[in-house]
């Protein structure tokens, strides 16, 4: 069976990237980090190891904003697109959104980190 390829890239089509798959860790996450990076109540994310990512697009690589110790903010210096998070652990977290394609199954969120940051209403 072939590995599963996801495209995406930001709003202005700068910046893209490929991340082959399987896809890791599908999750919602609503840590005060998430959600000022997002202006979102809750990111969806997906996790591959470093090297199964490929950044694609005229731009290279996204900017980054070192948000903690351990991890940075990924996002397009044009468009202002947060793209996710690219960790010391050589992990890369992609948001979902920013996907081609996000409806695939096995990219539902299984888990929420930080469930409590989300409003009660919500």
């Amino acid at each position: 069976m072939d590995p599963v390829l996801y495209t995406g890239g930001c709003l202005c089509g700068r910046i893209r990237f490929e991340a082959t798959g399987p896809a890791g860790n599908p999750h919602y996450c609503s840590c005060g980090q998430c959600r000022k990076h997002t202006g979102s109540l809750a990111a969806p994310w997906i996790e591959f190891p470093s090297e199964r990512v490929r950044w694609t697009g005229p731009q290279g690589r996204p900017a980054v904003y070192r948000s903690s110790p351990h991890s940075s903010r990924a996002f397009c210096p044009h468009c202002g697109s947060a793209l996710g998070a690219i960790d010391d652990a050589p992990t890369i977290a992609l948001l979902l959104g920013s996907l081609d394609r996000h409806d695939a199954p096995e990219l539902e969120p299984v888990s929420h980190s930080f469930e409590d940051g989300k409003p009660a209403w919500a």
